[in-house]
This record gives structure tokens, sequence and C-alpha cells, in this order.
């Protein structure tokens, strides 16, 4: 059994930014570099983070599981680092990547493609905006 990886401290100026939730995860909406696919939303604590950017590897935090993983080590289905950006708020990252493979757990090539939901779209000549005050 190889030795565990010791912990990737994450860059202190990168830390100061990111507002983390309770659990200290902070969402990561993965997205498709050269398409704009939204792929998945998967969530990062400091070390995933750490090592999504030193290693050119998407790695998140498992929920269910309690552990770190990185994206394709069992599936092959893998993400590699395009870029990767905190939001104005700090609460999200835009990771951009290069997809190999499905990004779905379950094959299909984005986590949105299974449930898409009826919505009301306005045509272009209704969308205008007014704001009362």
């Amino acid at each position: 059994m190889p030795a565990p990886t010791p912990p990737t401290p994450l860059d202190p100026q990168v830390a100061a930014l990111l507002r983390r939730d309770a659990a200290g995860l902070v969402a990561a909406v993965v997205q498709q570099h050269d398409t704009g696919d939204v792929l998945m939303v998967g969530w990062m604590n400091d070390e995933a983070l750490a090592r999504t950017l030193t290693t050119g590897r998407v790695t998140f935090w498992s929920r269910s599981r309690g552990e770190l993983w990185r994206k394709g080590d069992t599936s092959g289905h893998a993400q590699f680092v395009r870029s990767v950006a905190v939001d104005c708020d700090g609460d999200a990252l835009l990771v951009r990547v290069d997809q190999v493979g499905a990004a779905c757990h379950t094959g299909d090539h984005s986590c949105f493609d299974a449930r898409p939901l009826d919505a009301v779209v306005l045509p272009a000549d209704q969308r205008a905006v007014t704001v009362d005050g």
C-alpha cells in the first residue's frame, strides 16, 4: 500500500479570496474550455483546490465519501486544467478544462444532459428590464 500523499498547502493569498461553507467547501463549476459547455459542479476544500492549481488535474472533495478524489482516476474520464477563477463573492470557482470522456458519472457528456426542465423563454421583444425607484 502506497504512503498517503501529504497535504498540499493552499497559497494564503488564494485562501483569503475564498468564502467557504460551514464544511469548509466552495462550489466548483466545471466548464469545457473551448465550447463553453457546463460539465458538472463539484466541491473543493483548500487541499483539493491546491492540488488542482498545482498538478494540472482537477481534484474535488467528495462529500459522500469524505475524501479527496481526482477526476478520472477510476473512470478514465479526466479533467485537465486550462484555467481557474474565483467569482466576485469568493464562494464559487470556475474551472475551465479539457474533458477526456464523459464528465458525468452516468456516462453523459455533462451532468446537466439528462434532466432538462421546462422554462419560459421570453422572445427578444419582451426582454426589456425596468428598474423601479
